[in-house]
């Protein structure tokens, strides 16, 4: 019998790993149209918004080298090492973003001041899945820090917030830049096309990404997969094109040394530089906020097997054409192109400028429904568009307001240029919030050396702030609509979570017990009438004050009371056996009832 059980569970093990491979292979393939769009298509402008400033191309090629070189390296460490390798682990129950990041801090310890576990859920399987493990003696102290002192608790809510709001505002910058970078292509060809053109081409194209929001991430993802693979294939094999038609000697700027010679000779114009060279991040933090959509392994396969190699070989090969033709900087990457593959890589480039917006449109939808779950948005309506992949969502009011959003700034700034410098700091604002999030996981959450930790932050943290700096110097170009947005978003989301705990407080306090109001029935003459009632309140003890407010002023209710107390959690799935937990309230004979309703939103 044991012989014949094991046989078995041999056969569902050979069946069930081909699906899994298939799956994994399927999501991977996803990703391309929804997670690595905005990433894949920073080619598009990251030289023309470097050198768009007083950092110019000289004779030497030292500039252009060292640019190349920069961007090699930070595509190493920051998408590739800190996310694909770190970040990704850091996942809260398969969701992912700095409000998961958050989440998991607070169930873990009293950092926060969101509830985001009730007391009646500690025991549900999916929040005592993991492995506990012993705390270390920095990690206790860095938990009694974050008890003792209020305050902390607070800036490190704000700080969550303002990475929430930069990553919405990204959600409206994003589509604009590489919808409009893409747009202006058509200049190359038609000189004389008036500005007004090109925008409203962008605006059409912008209604119609939008409109196509709906179907949801898994017709959409195939939809865009195509696209991208493609797009990725193109400007690699273009990319390899160039390296040895122009230059190939820019396989060497992938040594750090040109790094440091680029500096030595730009100086303060070459640290300037760098709220350019940032663009090559745009769409990385997506990575980790659209993991909910699809999973570690297919992520990760997806940047390391294809998006990664194919990225390398495009900025290589543009540098290489700019090293012999340093009057085209304005419009590299359209005049690296081959003349006879002109057009198809256009249309190509216009296709995955629209999938380039999709990774974060999916990620803004991902981190409002977090924030909803955490009770610091204001209710919106969530359309779950997948039975397989609990993730993947669609917000009609964040989706339409997010158009309109675009449609503006497309319409006020027209200029790429000023929209990129606040597309960099918005994106490299969140990757340090990440950054400074992951001191604590890794710290009390992981409880791992901390000076893990410290290297951790050192080494991303440095390189982060860096770029930071050189986004600030643009603020004044710019760089203050990312900021402008945050501030709109820490506000509301400041304001409503206020707002709630206000209202808890009054029904906490005000609650009333069954026995007094049971004790006032006979004065109040309070009927029964048949029929059930069931009676929405967030009490999970006692009764509402509303009920005993209601009872006051019309002394009845029905046969059947059933207090409802609907809570939210920041799980994948909620066992059936675990959903519902129903209580009677009082003496049978008074059919009360209190029933618990966990869900995901």
């Amino acid at each position: 019998m044991a012989r014949q059980m094991d046989t078995e569970s041999a056969s569902v093990l050979r069946g069930f790993r081909p699906n899994l491979y298939k799956t994994t292979l399927c999501l991977a393939y996803q990703s391309l149209g929804i997670v690595y769009g905005d990433l894949s298509i920073s080619p598009i402008y990251v030289y023309r918004s470097t050198f768009s400033g007083d950092l110019h191309l000289y004779e030497d090629d030292h500039e252009i080298l060292g640019v190349l070189s920069i961007v090699f390296w930070t595509l190493t460490l920051i998408p590739l090492c800190k996310y694909i390798i770190f970040v990704l682990g850091a996942d809260d129950n398969g969701e992912g973003g700095t409000f998961a990041l958050y989440s998991s801090l607070c169930r873990h310890s009293r950092m926060g001041l969101l509830n985001t576990v009730h007391p009646g859920h500690e025991r549900i399987s999916s929040y005592c899945s993991e492995i506990p493990t012993k705390d270390t003696r920095m990690s206790l102290l860095i938990k009694e820090f974050f008890e003792k002192h209020k305050s902390s608790r607070i800036v490190l809510l704000l700080v969550v917030f303002l990475g929430t709001g930069m990553i919405i505002g990204d959600g409206i910058l994003t589509p604009t830049m590489s919808v409009l970078s893409a747009v202006y292509g058509i200049r190359i060809k038609a000189p004389d096309l008036h500005e007004n053109y090109t925008v409203f081409i962008a605006c059409i194209i912008l209604v119609g990404l939008f409109a196509l929001q709906h179907y949801g991430t898994h017709k959409v993802g195939f939809l865009f997969a195509p696209i991208m693979l493609i797009w990725l294939l193109c400007i690699s094999g273009v990319g390899m094109y160039n390296i040895f038609r122009w230059n190939p000697r820019v396989i060497g700027a992938l040594s750090p040394y040109y790094i440091y010679n680029f500096f030595i000779k730009t100086g303060r114009i070459g640290w300037s530089s760098l709220g350019g060279v940032v663009l090559c991040l745009t769409g990385t933090e997506a990575m980790f906020a659209d993991l909910g959509h699809f999973s570690k392994l297919s992520i990760r396969i997806a940047f390391t097997g294809l998006v990664y190699p194919c990225l390398v070989l495009a900025y290589m090969g543009e540098a290489a054409y700019l090293s012999k033709n340093k009057m085209d900087i304005s419009s590299s990457f359209y005049k690296a192109i081959p003349e006879v593959m002109f057009w198809p890589v256009l249309i190509i480039a216009t296709l995955a400028s629209v999938v380039g917006s999709q990774a974060i449109i999916s990620a803004t939808f991902s981190i409002v429904s977090q924030c909803r779950a955490l009770r610091c948005f204001p209710r919106v309506k969530i359309k779950h568009t997948s039975n397989q992949i609990h993730g993947q969502i669609y917000i009609p009011e964040v989706n339409w307001m997010l158009m309109m959003s675009c449609l503006a700034v497309v319409i006020g700034f027209r200029d790429t240029r000023m929209i990129g410098n606040a597309y960099g700091l918005a994106g490299v604002t969140v990757m340090f919030i990440t950054t400074c999030l992951m001191f604590l996981i890794i710290s009390t959450v992981w409880k791992k050396n901390v000076l893990l930790a410290v290297l951790f932050f050192v080494v991303f943290g440095s390189l982060e702030l860096l770029y930071i700096s050189a986004c600030l110097g643009k603020v004044h170009h710019g760089g203050w609509l990312p900021l402008l947005f945050a501030l709109v978003i820490v506000s509301l989301m400041s304001i409503w979570n206020y707002g709630t705990l206000k209202k808890d407080a009054f029904e906490l306090e005000n609650k009333v017990s069954l026995d007094r109001l049971l004790s006032l029935g006979p004065s109040l003459g309070i009927a029964r009438v048949p029929g059930i009632c069931l009676l929405y309140s967030n009490v999970a003890f006692g009764l509402p004050p509303m009920f005993a407010h209601f009872v006051t002023n019309f002394p009845a209710f029905h046969h059947t009371l059933i207090f409802v107390t609907l809570k939210s959690l920041m799980v994948p799935k909620v066992p059936v056996v675990e959903r519902f937990h129903v209580n009677r309230i009082g003496p049978p004979e008074l059919s009360i009832f209190r029933c618990i309703v966990r869900y995901f939103p």
